[in-house]
């Protein structure tokens, strides 16, 4: 009998957002996937990543990556303009900074985007198989 597990992962500290790098390194991530929501401070990221958590690392899911509270966004080497551009994510570290955080999400061909805010909250949740 198939098992079916969705993960829901959130994070509020190092150990946590290290946990959901660790399940997100190596999703592919559409250009046109990649959300700020200014007014709401939210900053989205739909992948499709390999369930390597559950040792199903030949099973693909669609997750979105969810980040909370962020006041600023710095993204470099996006294309804007090719929004079917496909990114591979590496990682997720940050950097705190006085009472702020500098999230860093790292992916293929030097692209980097860098998420401002003064809370650490992060979530990782799977939508559907593919």
């Amino acid at each position: 009998m198939d098992k079916k597990y969705l993960a829901k992962i959130i994070a509020t500290d190092n150990e946590g957002l290290q946990m959901i790098s660790a399940c997100s390194s190596g999703a592919k991530v559409v250009v046109s996937n990649i959300k700020y929501l200014a007014s709401n401070k939210v900053f989205l990221l739909s992948i499709e990543r390999t369930k390597t958590e559950t040792g199903q690392g030949d099973k693909n899911i669609s997750s979105i990556l969810r980040f909370d509270f962020i006041s600023k966004v710095v993204s470099k080497n996006i294309d804007q303009s090719k929004p079917k551009t496909i990114l591979e994510l590496l990682a997720i570290d940050y950097l705190k900074n006085n009472n702020d955080y500098e999230i860093n999400l790292f992916f293929n061909n030097n692209v980097h985007i860098v998420l401002s805010s003064d809370t650490l909250e992060c979530r990782l949740e799977d939508q559907l198989d593919l």
